[in-house]
């Protein structure tokens, strides 16, 4: 799992625009930007891309959510 996320790290941080929510999407972007012979690994590494930048989506949609609900009290 390690190798997993260290590769997709590297991926997001060099190419962050050519990635999002798509799990179909990122196994293409990631078998266009890398010589990854392994299946196995391609999809792995897709997955934990989707989900991470699920995540991070979520995130920013509950912060902007709480935000707006603030200015509203006030």
């Amino acid at each position: 799992m390690d190798r997993v996320k260290r590769l997709s790290i590297q991926l997001l941080e060099n190419y962050p625009d050519r990635f999002s929510t798509n799990f179909e999407e990122n196994k293409k972007t990631i078998l266009s930007l890398a010589i990854i012979r392994s299946k196995i690994l391609r999809n792995k590494m897709a997955g934990y891309i989707t989900s991470k930048l699920t995540r991070e989506a979520e995130q920013e949609k509950s912060h902007s959510d709480y935000s707006e609900s603030q200015i509203e009290e006030s």
